[in-house]
């Protein structure tokens, strides 16, 4: 965000100028696309993971600052809460046996890692919700300091006039409990900080955006069902990944008359298939207000007529603040500009084994379906998709999902019979080993089985907790200092006892 970060005000003129200068943006971005000169380098992929910290109490510790400068690793960064960091892991090929040294890569740095936070009694927390989180750490003094995320927070709460408010009913803990409900409000956006999340990324040519996003899009629900991991929030048992709910609710600055409108939100999943990733930076053009309408100095087009290379700042500055479940990204590195595809609906999952597993399915699953004869999305109507990643997300591997050809299946019968096969064929056009494919497709394989993710071992420790007398807060900080060793030794959570 460059030096105006740290502005609390932004005028009028401002926001012109920014609407001004991310038309033009888009202006210089048709004419990169029509010359086709985006770099197309063998497939890399990249993962970002979001941590929380945790004290000897496994409460959440407001203490990232302190956690950043004992890591001293320019591998992990600040996020909105002070309760958490992230990783930002080097792209790495996916070819051969590349996967496993990613698995090995991110397994050191995150070893390294804990073993500097503990020096000062922190623990490192990979897990979509912190399940010991409560509604009183959530204020403005949990919000990161740097500027750029309090500035985010002041202009979201100004946009929607109002208190953010949350309202999830949760899914029965047992067959005999009544669903749970959480209806609350709060003055900042530090609820989104309770959101921890895997994110993957993908550099994608542009003639092929268009299929490997709607690929993307048609099997979201499949990866939430299969890799849920966030199922209480505030002490309360809600969805099986609360996350997505609880990600909507946290950013969507629109009062209630907007969403009457129909104004989008924030957080979206989309309306449409696409044929071109123009389509997606001009929706997010034309729906969206600026939240951070700093400008910079380029003037792309110029830049493109010298025969450089534009940064698209204005571009990337208002994408970055609308996320899309599946988010395209422009960037630019080494003197070239590229495209990526970056998935945004997974949690952060148990292990570093669960992780590579989770992204091995998706990475081979998008391209097994870019790679079909007739594609998926030509069969699916959008709107099933959505409803899909709505019903996975709330029920986990319970959920009933509707698949064409199929009909309405459960998440593991359907990855069994139909799409881990798909999955297997798209890491293999990647060029990645045979071993390497049977290790973390045999994971999600063995996972659907045992119809065992995160969310599910979660409920299933803390109902037997509670069944033997423990009350719900005890339950919750026994089953996470039982989760944070098991994450610890690092088998997958299939295998998990609860």
């Amino acid at each position: 965000m460059g030096e105006d970060v740290s502005r609390h005000y932004f005028t009028r003129q401002d926001r012109s100028r920014f609407r001004e200068r991310v038309n033009r943006c888009l202006e210089a971005l048709a004419q990169m696309l029509a010359q086709d000169e985006f770099d197309v380098a063998e497939p890399k992929i990249g993962i970002e993971v979001e941590l929380n910290l945790v004290d000897s109490d496994a409460e959440p510790a407001m203490a990232n600052s302190q956690v950043l400068e004992a890591v001293d690793d320019d591998t992990f960064q600040s996020e909105l809460g002070q309760f958490n960091i992230e990783i930002n892991m080097p792209p790495h090929p996916l070819r051969g046996q590349h996967l496993l040294k990613f698995e090995s890569s991110l397994r050191g740095v995150l070893n390294s890692a804990s073993g500097h936070a503990r020096t000062s009694g922190h623990e490192l927390a990979m897990i979509g919700i912190l399940p010991t989180l409560r509604e009183e750490h959530l204020t403005r003094k949990a919000i990161s300091d740097d500027p750029r995320y309090g500035l985010l927070n002041e202009q979201m709460i100004n946009a929607r006039g109002e208190g953010i408010e949350l309202h999830i009913t949760g899914m029965p803990l047992s067959n005999w409990s009544a669903p749970e409900q959480l209806d609350t409000s709060f003055e900042t956006i530090a609820p989104e900080a309770a959101c921890t999340s895997l994110q993957l990324h993908l550099q994608v040519p542009p003639d092929q955006f268009a299929a490997h996003w709607n690929a993307a899009q048609a099997i979201s629900a499949v990866q939430v069902a299969v890799g849920a991991n966030s199922p209480f929030l505030f002490g309360r048992a809600l969805w099986h990944e609360t996350r997505m709910p609880l990600f909507e609710q946290s950013t969507d600055i629109r009062p209630p008359e907007l969403v009457n409108q129909g104004v989008r939100p924030r957080v979206w999943f989309g309306e449409r298939w696409i044929t071109s990733v123009f389509d997606l930076f001009e929706e997010n053009s034309r729906y969206f207000t600026a939240l951070l309408p700093v400008c910079s100095d380029e003037n792309p087009l110029e830049v493109l007529a010298a025969g450089g290379t534009p940064r698209l700042a204005e571009l990337q500055m208002h994408n970055g603040t609308i996320y899309r479940w599946n988010r395209p990204v422009y960037d630019t590195a080494d003197g070239g500009h590229h495209l990526r595809l970056e998935n945004r609906v997974l949690p952060a999952c148990p292990s570093v084994v669960d992780t590579l597993a989770d992204a091995a399915f998706y990475y081979g699953l998008v391209r097994g379906l870019v790679d079909s004869d007739r594609p998926l999305w030509s069969q699916m109507d959008f709107d099933m998709a959505s409803e899909n990643l709505t019903a996975a997300a709330r029920g986990g591997f319970d959920a009933r999902l509707h698949w064409p050809g199929v009909g309405s299946v459960g998440p593991s019968a359907l990855v069994l019979h139909r799409l881990l096969p798909i999955a297997h064929a798209g890491l293999a056009s990647f060029g990645v080993d045979s071993p390497v494919r049977e290790r973390y497709l045999g994971i999600i394989e063995q996972r659907c089985a045992a119809e065992r993710n995160g969310a599910r071992w979660q409920r299933d420790a803390v109902r037997a907790r509670e069944d033997a007398g423990a009350s719900r807060k005890q339950a919750l900080t026994e089953m996470l200092h039982d989760y944070l060793t098991l994450m610890g030794e690092g088998e997958p959570v299939h295998t998990w006892p609860t």
